[in-house]
Parts: structure tokens; sequence; C-alpha cells
């Protein structure tokens, strides 16, 4: 079994991965924190609580060396390091799950047994208090022997049953390392100890009913069944915390129709999807999943992207077209080629991507981390000084220091400072995925709800990014548009002849021409002779109705190249085009010397629908929108005011784009950038936060901090109403962590008790101190059901 390696993006240091046994609180991953990152050949560490696991990152080389020396020293700190199997997401999960479940169970299976224990002991030990009487043969009164050998029976099975938090709780502080499983184990054990020391006393003779009226049994037996009740709770709410991933999970189906290669009547065969290769054929049925990605060779049909991209509108597919594993077929019947399978498909590397972030941090959670280093021994001090302090400097019975010092380290919960940041991270990226926002880490999360400057590219994320035919105007001899027919061309003709001529070309606006030509039904033309000049235009010789026609089709250069200049008439429609945000196309028929301009060809990349509601709406969060596009000035002001964009940088080249954005930082603002991650890279990597635009289809985890799985602005609506839904949850979360420690630890002192108050009974503090952690973890998976509001 082998760490997982893989290299970080300034290629300087390679993180090992390593499973962690044994944690319990924050005090156990900040201790293994600080003293594996002081190891020489350690760059860094990060532990992650929630799931038992470490990342190291280590200098080239040194791997090896360094992955025994971790091993070594964290099992010298009472935990466990094992190099994490290099297995896939999928299998990790399985893995991860069943053992979250044995867990459960063994749990479960301790906890019933303490509870029955625990709760006649209580009736025995308190019941007068409730008002019940107990027979004279049990009265401490009159026979007060069998009243503290009764509790002492009745509280051996609990404390054995909770034996794990001694065991565990010796061994960190034999380290140590104190956790909560120490505070817990010297807690219950002082109590147990001096109820033992009363009982002999008492038996053997010493004043038996006094020491049978100073008993807690009971604190110690209710303490431990309650603090397991709670890690109960807390097991079950965090294991919640994974059911994003587990709704990835169950997007891939088991099995798939295998076609035979060979023989195309041959019965489709049902084959594990693990048996899969590139190029194998597949049958999908209606309604059922694609199980790998692939493209469609015959048939035409709908599928759902919704669980993967959160766009809940089927998108039609047929010949060619491209599928992504995960996806539900509609009602039509599908033949595919699979290209991608396993590891390497797309849904197969969305969940890498949940993996990786559900295991980040966030650097906001650096304070409760070093808090949670000193805060166990600080407990433990405090607890000593509190009962010190009464024993010494009050009348009180000895009981009371007792139960303050009990009271205090029963009270203190270092597990809510630990989970307040990494549970929700866990449920808000995996609620990001579910909503097609991939946040790779949780530093991109936290740093994307404090962006004041959002630059985005206006193809593809402003625009739809595929051009269309918008126009046709057909052109008279002096240039002006005319209804007419003109030399026997209407619309109709010029259009077919510049599809005609378009389709020998490779340009994003020629297949906005075929495109238009299609959809009217053009007929398809001879074409011979064809030159293309790149960036200007092209030419050719097209046949229609019989009759040949010299016909070239770009812009005023390429025109101008060919002896053509444009009328009075003509520039100002060109110039309203511009204005108006289209893209003009030329096109002239005739021969050299006698061509004439024939029509104009208006195209625009159209402005997606929703666009300026997002933008406005991210107004109304107090962001900035800038758009940076390498389009002319001329269009890309003309999308910028239909979008309501505040300022707009044009003709910008890849670099340019990178250096608006170093400058947007120069003036203060923490900048995101909105681009396809491949000509906005530079840009994207510099950025703040980079979000890179991708689809359903066509996802690029490798670009950028989040990755938006849906084109346009909606989903960079979701990427950053979700960064600040998540971060005011950690924000509650560390509030009340915080809180309860810095409010709960005086009153379990007896702060209440100096000014004529009650003391806290150390069974209520354990309980408290269990449903801390319940609380933290609840309040995370509040995220689950995150959504926008209109």
């Amino acid at each position: 079994m082998t760490a997982e390696k893989e290299t970080n993006n300034d290629g300087e240091a390679c993180p090992l991965r390593f499973d962690i046994g044994g944690m319990h609180c924050a005090a156990c991953s900040s201790r293994i924190e600080r003293v594996v990152g002081r190891m020489d050949g350690v760059d860094k560490i990060s532990v992650n609580l929630p799931t038992a696991t470490a990342k190291i990152w280590v200098k080239p080389g040194e791997e090896e060396a360094v992955r025994k020396a971790v091993m070594e020293r964290v099992a010298a700190l009472g935990f466990s390091a094992t190099p994490a199997a290099d297995v896939d997401a999928a299998t990790q999960y399985e893995t991860a799950r069943a053992k979250a479940l044995e867990d459960r169970r063994q749990r479960l299976g301790r906890l019933w047994p303490m509870i029955g224990f625990s709760v006649p002991l209580l009736v025995v030990s308190m019941g007068h208090m409730m008002g019940l009487s107990l027979p004279s043969w049990l009265e401490p009164h009159s026979a007060p022997r069998i009243f503290m050998l009764l509790q002492l029976l009745l509280t051996l099975p609990v404390v054995w049953l909770g034996r794990h938090f001694y065991l565990e709780g010796a061994a960190a502080l034999l380290h140590k390392s104190p956790t909560m499983d120490s505070l817990v184990a010297v807690g219950t054990g002082a109590a147990f100890l001096y109820s033992l020391g009363n009982t002999v006393l008492g038996v053997l003779g010493f004043d038996p009913v006094m020491r049978a009226m100073n008993l807690y049994y009971e604190s110690c037996a209710v303490l431990l069944t309650m603090i397991e009740l709670g890690q109960f709770l807390e097991a079950t709410a965090k294991r919640k915390a994974g059911d994003a991933m587990g709704a990835l999970m169950s997007l891939a189906p088991e099995t798939a129709l295998r076609l035979d290669r060979e023989d195309e009547a041959a019965p489709p065969e049902e084959v594990p999807v693990a048996a899969l290769r590139a190029g194998d054929r597949l049958l999908i049925r209606p309604g059922s999943r694609v199980p790998v990605d692939g493209v469609v060779l015959t048939g035409k049909s709908a599928v759902d992207l919704s669980l993967l991209t959160g766009e809940s509108i089927p998108v039609p597919v047929g010949p060619e077209d491209k599928l992504v594993a995960g996806s539900v077929n509609g009602e039509g019947s599908l033949t595919m080629r699979a290209e991608a399978v396993g590891r390497d498909t797309r849904l197969a590397r969305i969940i890498r991507l949940v993996r990786e972030a559900q295991g980040s941090k966030a650097p906001i959670a650096r304070l409760a981390d070093r808090v949670s280093f000193y805060f166990v021994p600080a407990v433990m001090l405090f607890a000593l000084l509190a009962a010190l302090a009464w024993l010494v400097f009050s009348a009180e019975p000895i009981s009371t220091p007792l139960s303050v010092f009990v009271a205090v380290l029963v009270m203190a919960c270092p597990c809510a400072m630990g989970l307040a940041t990494p549970m929700s991270i866990m449920v808000g990226t995996g609620r990001g995925a579910q909503l097609g926002v991939l946040i790779k880490n949780g530093a991109a999360l936290e740093q994307a709800g404090r962006l004041t400057t959002l630059a985005v590219d206006k193809t593809g994320t402003l625009t739809t990014g595929k051009p269309v035919l918008t126009g046709i105007s057909v052109l008279d001899a002096e240039g002006s548009a005319t209804d007419r027919t003109v030399d026997g061309l209407d619309e109709t003709a010029l259009l077919t002849l510049a599809a005609a001529l378009e389709a020998r070309s490779e340009h994003p606006l020629a297949l906005a021409l075929i495109n238009a030509g299609r959809e009217r039904n053009c007929p398809s033309c001879p074409v011979e002779d064809v030159e293309v000049s790149p960036g200007l235009g092209i030419a050719g010789t097209v046949l229609l109705n019989n009759q040949n026609y010299v016909v070239a089709v770009g812009n005023r250069a390429f025109m101008r190249e060919r002896g053509l200049e444009a009328s009075g008439a003509v520039d100002a429609q060109l110039a309203a085009l511009a204005e108006a945000g289209q893209t003009p196309l030329l096109l002239s028929v005739g021969a050299a010397g006698a061509a004439r301009l024939a029509g104009i060809l208006a195209l625009a990349d159209a402005l997606r629908p929703e666009s300026p509601a997002v933008v406005a709406r991210l107004h109304a969060m107090g962001v900035r929108v800038v758009m940076l596009t390498g389009d002319n000035e001329r269009t890309a002001r003309a999308v910028a005011r239909q979008a309501g964009v505040d300022e707009v940088a044009a003709g910008l080249l890849p670099a340019e784009k990178a250096d608006y954005v170093r400058r947007l930082q120069g003036e203060g603002q923490v900048v995101g950038m909105v681009g396809d991650g491949i000509n906005d890279a530079p840009a994207l990597a510099l950025a703040d936060v980079g979000m890179a635009v991708g689809t359903g289809v066509d996802v690029s985890a490798e670009a950028g901090d989040i990755v938006l799985m849906r084109g346009g602005m909606e989903a960079v609506l979701t990427a950053l109403a979700l960064s600040r839904a998540t971060m005011r949850n950690i924000r509650e979360n560390l509030g009340w962590a915080f809180g309860y420690n810095i409010l709960g630890l005086p009153v379990a002192a007896g702060l209440l008790h100096v000014f004529g108050g009650p003391m806290l009974s150390p069974m209520l503090a354990g309980t408290a101190m269990a449903l801390s952690s319940v609380s933290v973890v609840t309040n995370a998976l509040r995220l689950r059901f995150f959504k926008i509001t209109s």
C-alpha cells in the first residue's frame, strides 16, 4: 500500500496522504499538525478532523524517508498514520462509509446497555430529589452499605463499556498530548475514585451514612453515557454531511449493455461498468443512466444533466454529440461509443474534486486550530485552580471542589471548535457540486465570498458563445438596403451562396452561416476555386441554379483588397450594426473588375437572457463587474450596455487580461475572474479566485479555483452566494463553539454560586458538552438545503 502522491501547482512539493487513527477532537488534529509540521523535510501539513486524513507536502525525492518518519512520529503521539490507499474516490468513499457504519453500530451496541445501567443508578442515587422514595433495605440512612454497593455495581458496567475514554485519554496524557478523551477520563475518573474511596471506607464502618451521602457514581456513569450518546449523534450527523458525495457516487450505474463489435445483430450483453474499455459500443435504453463518457453513434434523445450541472432542462443529443457518465437518457434509445471510462470519466473527476475540497481547510480555521492546541492543557489547569480556590477560600464541603473539578473538565468541548469549519466546508462543497459549482478547496470557498470586483470574459459567459445570424440586407447598385430582388438574388439566395462558401472554412462565424442555411433549408451548392484569407474572408465560385457566381464573404478590409469600396449608405449600416454589438460581413458577387457589394450579413454572439438580471444581483451584493474581452471596443461596449456591466476593457490579449487583473488588485480590490480556462488561464491564475467556465460535458477541472459546470452568469452567482452562506455558517459555528466554552467554563467553575446561584451539576455539564458538538454539526447540515433566493 503506497501513499497517494501528486505535484502541487508550483511544482516544488508533493503531498503525501495518510489515514489518521485515534483522533477525537480538535486538540488531536492540532497536536499532529504542530508536531509533524516542524519535522525535517515537511513543508506543510493539513489534518482534517471529520475525514480523519492528513495531507503532508514534502520536497520531491524525500517522500520515502518522510513517510516513514511521519508514521513513527504520529505513533509516538498516540495516534496512527497509515498511507492512504491509491484507490479511486468511489472506493475510498465506500470504505469510509462502511467504516462509519461499523463505528455507529459499535457505539449503538455500547449505548443501550450504558443507558440501561445509568437510568436505575440515577433513580437510586437521586430519586429522592424527584420525589421518589426508596425501600428501607436500600435507603442510605438505614442501609448505607447496600446503597453504596448497589451504586458501585450499576456503575462498573458503564465504566467498562466506556473504557475507551480511559484507555485513549490516558494514552494521550502519557504522550503529553491530552485530548477531549483525557478531559473525560480525568473528570469521570476523579468522580469514580472519590466515590469508590468513600464506599470502601463506608463498608469498613467509617461513618457509612455520611459516606453514602457523598457519592458521585451517577455523575461518572451518566456523564459517560451522555458523552457516548453525544458522539453517537455527532457521528450520525457527520455521516449525513457526505450525502452529496453519495449522490454523486449513485449517478454511475453498476452495469452497462455492451454491443458486440463484430456482430451487430447480436443482443446486448450486460457487463460491469468496470469491464468497459474505450471503443466499446453501448446501448443506452430510455430512462437509464449513461455509464461512461462517449459519443452518440445512432439515435436521438434528450439527456438530463441536472444532478451533474444543476440545469433542469434536458439537453437534446443525436449522432456525434457528446454524452457524459451519470446523465439520464430520455425517451429515445441511443447507441454510443465509449471514449473515457473508469477514473477518466468527467464524473470521476468531479468526485475527486469534491473529495479534495472536503478534505481541505479554509484560512478561517487557523484561529480554531491555534486555540485547540492549547485548549485541553489550559482547561485542565483551569479546573485544578478552580477546585483549589473553592477548597482554600470557601467553607464549602469537600464535595464542592470535586464537583467543580469534574464539571469544568467535562464542560469543555474542543470538538465543537474543531468541527466548526471543516463540517461547513464538507457540506457546502457537496451542495455546490449538486448545483453545478465545483469548489476545489476551502480557501477558494472563503475568498469567493469576499470578492469586491468580478472580471468576466464576454464570450460564453455574458453571451452564449455561439454566433448566430441576426439579419440579411440585400443591397442595390447604390449600396442601399432594399426588399427587392436584385440581379436575381434575394435574402435566401445570398444566404445560400454564403453558406456554401463558408462550408469550406473553419472560422466560428462560418458555422453560424452554415447553421442558418440549414435552418432555412438552403440547398447545398458545388464550390470551386476557394481562396481563404485568414482574418479577412473567403472567396470562390458557387454554382446556384445552373449559374456560376464568383462570391466573396468577409470584412471591409477584405473587400477593399478586391477593389470594392463601401458607399456612404453601406458605411452607415456597418456603423449601426457595430453600435448594436453585431458583427457585419460583406458579400460581393461578380468576377474581378465587375464585382459589386450584394449584401450585408449581420451576426452576433447573443447576450444570455439571464445576464442582465444576474449582473444586477451582483451589484446588489456589492460586487463591481468588469468585462475583459479580446473583442473590438464597439461590440464589447454594446454587450456591456445591454448586460449592465460597470466597466469594459476590450481588445485584450491573454497576458493583457492578467495585467488588468493585477491592476485591479493594486487598487485594493479582491478580484474574481470568470473565463473559459484556456485563453483566460493567465488571468484565472492571477485572480484571487479563478472561475473556469465549463459545461456538463466539458469540465476543465484543471483551470481556476472554482469550476462552473454550466455556462453563464447564473453559476457565478451560485458560487458567490454559496460562499457567503458557507462563511456565515462557519462564523455561526465558531461563535457558538467559542461562546459556549467562554461562558460555560466559568459557570462550571461555580461563578453563579459565588453570587448566590446554584452550582452546575457535572451531569448537566457533560450533557451540554455532548450536545455542543451535535449543535455545530447540525447547523452545518443546514447548508444541504441552500438555494439562491430571488
